[in-house]
């Protein structure tokens, strides 16, 4: 039996996977702030999972962590987990040692990629890239089952190439970057609102005619149909798979998406013969992708997907 944890801005997902890949427990905890507590709130979901699970810890094979900023993935340092408070933190080497179990961590949205590739049953030729849309945009990118980080780990950070020299300032510093336009940051600060979904708030003013939710759905879901041209012309992946908070928006995203590249195929033959609109779909909803990746991740002591040892 093996872990996977996935350490969220606001909850922690942790579970057990049996060696088919199957779920066999699973728990959630909310995540907490600061180095101290996201260690022990870490330890104690695989602590949880024990129990569950009716044995000791120490028999839990491996645990993989998936977790925001960026990471090193062969010593498990991460920084710039800014909404954690992390900064500098050699998670895999302290939660291991609060678990005495080897711990590998991974970037979320990669451990999320790998898990989606996993879960949806994806041939080990192909290719396929996970759009994550959440409070930022990011892409894990598979190549032909294995999980390609670039040469510093970037590769598929889309969501830092700026679209607009005069929008708003990124996070990152420069200016109009994709994420400001295509994430749930992006809506909140475009669609300011008390719901709970600021973009399930925006679809429905949208629909119900509202002018300038119009514009800004508008904008979001053409941003979005960005995303995926961009990682089909830069990597040629066989299909983009959207996940992510705003993937609960469901078939009115998809079919919003897939429309945009429609017409964008209807002006130029180029885009048409790469079929764009059929090679983007959603991860299904009750799919643990970044849990359930981050157990296969750590399944391994090189990073590469466990499928192929």
């Amino acid at each position: 039996m093996r872990v996977g944890v996935d350490i969220g801005g606001t909850k922690i997902h942790a579970v057990l996977i049996d060696d088919s890949g199957a779920v066999v427990q699973q728990v959630r905890l909310p995540t907490g702030f600061g180095p101290t507590v996201v260690l022990e709130t870490a330890a104690e979901s695989v602590r949880a999972l024990a129990r569950l699970a009716g044995v000791e810890t120490a028999s839990f094979e491996t645990v993989g962590v998936g977790i925001p900023g960026a990471v090193d993935s062969d010593t498990g340092r991460v920084s710039h987990a800014v909404n954690l408070g992390l900064e500098g933190l050699e998670l895999g080497r302290e939660l291991g040692a609060l678990l005495g179990l080897p711990v590998r961590v991974e970037n979320d949205v990669n451990a999320a990629a790998v898990g989606a590739f996993r879960l949806l049953d994806r041939p080990l030729e192909q290719s396929m890239a996970y759009l994550n849309l959440g409070t930022g945009l990011a892409a894990g990118i598979v190549l032909a089952g294995r999980l390609w980080r670039g040469s510093r780990g970037t590769a598929g950070e889309i969501g830092h190439i700026p679209v607009d020299p005069n929008g708003p300032l990124c996070p990152c510093g420069q200016r109009g970057c994709l994420e400001t336009v295509a994430s749930g940051s992006g809506v909140a600060r475009q669609w300011p609102s008390d719901h709970p979904s600021p973009v399930h708030a925006l679809f429905e003013a949208a629909a119900a005619g509202d002018a300038r939710a119009v514009e800004v759905r508008d904008g979001l879901v053409r941003n979005v149909a960005s995303a995926v041209r961009m990682l089909v012309l830069s990597v040629d992946v066989d299909s983009v798979v959207i996940g992510g908070g705003l993937s609960s928006l469901g078939d009115t995203l998809l079919v919003g998406v897939r429309g945009v590249l429609g017409t964008w195929a209807s002006s130029s033959p180029f885009l048409a013969s790469l079929d764009l609109p059929d090679r983007v779909e959603l991860v299904p909803s009750d799919f643990p992708a970044a849990a359930v990746g981050a157990a296969l991740v750590g399944m391994t002591t090189t990073g590469d997907t466990p499928w192929q040892k």
